[in-house]
């Protein structure tokens, strides 16, 4: 083996070491607000939030009048089948959280049966194709 391609490999390790260790110290966020009172995406993030999900918070993020909502992200997906169908803790509380906010800014609570919280719920992806999305 050629110097040339032992420093390539060597560099290709210290990348995938470095790629695998921002993993474990930086928090994988699921979970993305959009409302008034916080929007955490916008039109850049289409791959991760889907089209539906980026467009939403790119409308709130120029100050267009949209009601709050969260937008799972797509990576959630993989994360679900890789847990064997089940979502792990950290996605249960952002989404917990995300609900909390839209509460705050509705002035309305979820299940709350003198003022309910009513959501609609969608699926979308980064490249929209009718009737072949399984919807978890």
């Amino acid at each position: 083996m050629g110097s040339g391609q032992a420093m390539h490999e060597s560099k290709t390790a210290v990348k995938t070491q470095a790629t695998e260790t921002t993993k474990v110290l930086n928090k994988i966020k699921y979970v993305y607000s959009f409302g008034k009172i916080r929007t955490d995406g916008n039109k850049s993030l289409k791959q991760l939030l889907g089209g539906k999900g980026a467009n939403l918070a790119e409308m709130c993020a120029i100050g267009l009048s949209v009601p709050p909502g969260l937008t799972i992200s797509t990576e959630t997906c993989q994360v679900f089948h890789k847990a064997g169908g089940k979502l792990p803790q950290d996605v249960l509380d952002e989404v917990v959280e995300g609900l909390r906010i839209i509460e705050e800014e509705m002035g309305a609570k979820l299940g709350d049966a003198e003022n309910p919280l009513l959501l609609s719920v969608r699926s979308g992806a980064a490249i929209s194709m009718p009737g072949m999305m399984d919807t978890v």
